[in-house]
């Protein structure tokens, strides 16, 4: 694959054009766009939201999205929307294994696998946790998601995302975010996994610093947007669009990524977390874990947020008479995480790099035995936890599983053993 161009800046203003004269100059709806282009809006908040967070970008295309034939269901027996369509579980710990890549051809889409869901696409709020497991690029085919912005999380296999404002290359260690509504496929060089969350609230942003000042944590500039490209070959295409929780499927005899310029603020982007600048306790004690927040999606009460998204990158542990790994705790927030590469150092032998975990709404957890014997008893030199990379979904809805996640193969029975070993030592 070729390298791709960027635009760097969070919530910028960017404009591309592919071709030199195609981006209109000083109106964004002319009588007559230049080239023969068409110009559609794609708005990703309500027209009256503050203007800072209004979301839209103006679209210079060779045929409108109109140009679509009649969508029929699609079925999909793993991609599951919101709380209705999961399963009742107790208040337990939940882990997962790695789930296998499929050995029969399956993209992106295909490969789509719902483990926990919360709230309804269409009050806008809640999220869904999926895997995904592909082994096959998207070719004539693009996905539309109408219930929410795709957060994307690989953790196997590098992707190339097609969308309709351009080009997106994401390896492990980068994310990259699709906003809802907006056409896209995926390319994969060999058999791939990752996590996805399914954001049906606002749409995500950076986090407020507060006290840390004007920098730390994942700095604006640092996330990449795509620069116009189309394409240019013929032939018929098949679009899937996730709208009320069902999958639909239509054909158009064009391809949807046939934008030949844009210019706007609605963008999908990609982050590399190598470039999260990380903020610890240089004295004692372990800050909460919000010091890790690389994006949120705000609910309508403050501090609660409808989804964080929380990373635990490498970096140097230094605190002095404190205990060093997470501590044990219960959370109004639920908790699903992933592994994407090393040792998450409050699990270092149990969870492995593709599986996930769930620790719902005051679901006791924290360091399991090993951990904490020997976080207890280390000498406290400063220390670099390198070679890893955990996140975390973090919503302030309950999350509960789907079928597949309580029945399909993966699901750990015995991961509560894992404390079993944390005996009574208070002196008689």
């Amino acid at each position: 694959m070729s390298e791709l161009k960027y635009q760097a800046g969070f919530g910028n203003q960017h404009s591309s054009e592919a071709v030199p004269g195609a981006l209109p100059l000083g109106r964004n709806s002319p009588q007559r766009v230049p080239l023969g282009l068409y110009a559609e809006l794609l708005s990703g908040a309500a027209f009256t939201a503050p203007r800072v967070e209004n979301l839209r970008s103006w679209l210079y295309r060779r045929q409108p999205s109109v140009v679509v034939g009649g969508y029929q269901p699609l079925d999909h027996a793993f991609l599951k929307t919101g709380a209705a369509q999961a399963q009742l579980s107790p208040p337990d710990p939940l882990r997962w294994a790695p789930t296998a890549i499929p050995e029969q051809p399956t993209d992106f889409v295909q490969g789509l696998r719902t483990l926990v869901v919360n709230g309804d696409p269409d009050a806008h709020t809640g999220m869904a946790a999926h895997l995904y497991l592909a082994n096959r690029s998207m070719e004539r085919s693009a996905f539309i998601n109408a219930d929410g912005e795709l957060l994307i999380v690989p953790q196997q296999g590098s992707l190339r995302l097609t969308t309709e404002l351009g080009r997106l290359d994401v390896r492990p260690g980068e994310i990259c975010v699709v906003p809802r509504g907006m056409a896209f496929k995926v390319a994969v060089d060999g058999p791939s996994r990752g996590y996805v969350c399914e954001n049906y609230g606002a749409a995500l942003r950076l986090p407020e610093l507060g006290p840390i000042g004007s920098n730390g944590l994942a700095n604006a500039r640092d996330f990449l947007a795509p620069v116009a490209c189309f394409e240019a070959e013929p032939g018929a295409y098949e679009i899937i669009k996730k709208f009320g929780g069902q999958l639909w499927r239509a054909a158009q005899a064009h391809s949807p990524f046939n934008v030949v310029a844009w210019h706007g603020n609605l963008t999908p982007y990609k982050y590399d977390t190598a470039n999260f600048m990380t903020i610890g306790s240089i004295s004692f004690d372990h800050p909460d874990p919000s010091i890790f927040t690389v994006l949120t999606s705000p609910s309508d009460t403050p501090g609660w947020a409808n989804v964080d998204f929380v990373i635990f990158p490498p970096r140097w542990m230094v605190a002095e008479d404190s205990f060093r790994p997470p501590w044990y705790h219960r959370n109004v927030m639920s908790e699903f995480m992933g592994l994407v590469l090393g040792q998450y150092d409050a699990k270092p032998e149990g969870f492995k790099p593709g599986g996930a975990s769930l620790h719902n709404a005051f679901v006791p957890h924290g360091p399991d035995a090993e951990a904490f014997a020997k976080a207890s008893s280390a000498e406290l030199k400063p220390h670099k936890l390198d070679n890893t990379l955990a996140f975390m979904f973090e919503t302030r809805w309950r999350l509960q599983p789907t079928a597949f996640a309580l029945q399909g193969g993966s699901l750990e029975a015995n991961y509560a053993a894992c404390w079993q070993g944390l005996n009574d030592s208070f002196p008689a």
